[in-house]
């Protein structure tokens, strides 16, 4: 069964331009939702991530790196956390976080990923089709709320945090769609990391040239439009 598809039972999601009542297959809990697969299952977006994103949390938690890149990476890799999903709104920001922690920012990286899970869960999956802002790329404005205490209130900070969403944006919708959680949160960190670097001078690690190892779990992947596409797998 590929990540990408109905994880009960392997066909493909289907989205609606409204949004309807359905029934959680796992939770039993009514939602409402635009998202089903063809037969009709629904899975709820806190029943879809849960899992995922502890298991993502726990990663941070357990690693020295500076690479926000390497430790998205290592929680793409967990068994819970899906091709596709709203686990990524939250694991975007949680990496830079322990990259920024682990490169020498000032932050207290428990509080701050607590906190960033309380806010990139209520971030809606498929959001980035249905309201024009991917989730990978809100997770960093969160991020950059979090490490510097913005509030509605605040002045130069609440600027910073929504400068670097809009350049995560700008740069996730250059590439184009079909979406992609692997794809947008690769450019979404990229993007922050350069500016932190240049705006509070906290450097962070990141390889030369990301290569995505996701593409087969995605049935539409850019390939070779994709600037992670390793075109050593065709």
């Amino acid at each position: 069964m590929g990540k990408s598809a109905c994880l009960v039972c392997g066909k493909p999601l289907c989205y609606r331009e409204q949004e309807q009542e359905l029934i959680c297959v796992w939770c039993g809990q009514p939602g409402l939702s635009r998202a089903s697969c063809e037969d009709g299952h629904y899975i709820c977006d806190q029943c879809h991530a849960e899992r995922g994103i502890a298991d993502a949390l726990e990663v941070c938690q357990n690693t020295a790196s500076k690479d926000p890149i390497a430790i998205v990476q290592e929680m793409m890799d967990c068994p819970f956390v899906y091709m596709h999903g709203n686990e990524h709104h939250v694991m975007v920001g949680a990496a830079l976080l322990t990259a920024y922690h682990n490169a020498g920012g000032a932050v207290d990286l428990e509080t701050a990923l607590e906190e960033m899970r309380a806010r990139g869960s209520q971030y809606p999956g498929g959001s980035c089709g249905f309201w024009g802002a991917c989730g990978a790329a809100v997770s960093t404005g969160m991020f950059l709320s979090i490490i510097t205490g913005t509030t509605p209130l605040s002045e130069a900070s609440w600027g910073a945090a929504n400068r670097i969403t809009a350049k995560a944006l700008d740069r996730i919708g250059a590439l184009g769609g079909p979406r992609c959680c692997k794809r947008n949160s690769f450019t979404a960190i990229l993007a922050t990391i350069q500016f932190v670097k240049e705006t509070y001078g906290v450097a962070m690690d990141y390889p030369k040239r990301v290569v995505c190892r996701y593409s087969p779990q995605n049935e539409q992947c850019l390939r070779e439009r994709c600037p992670y596409y390793d075109r050593g797998s065709t």
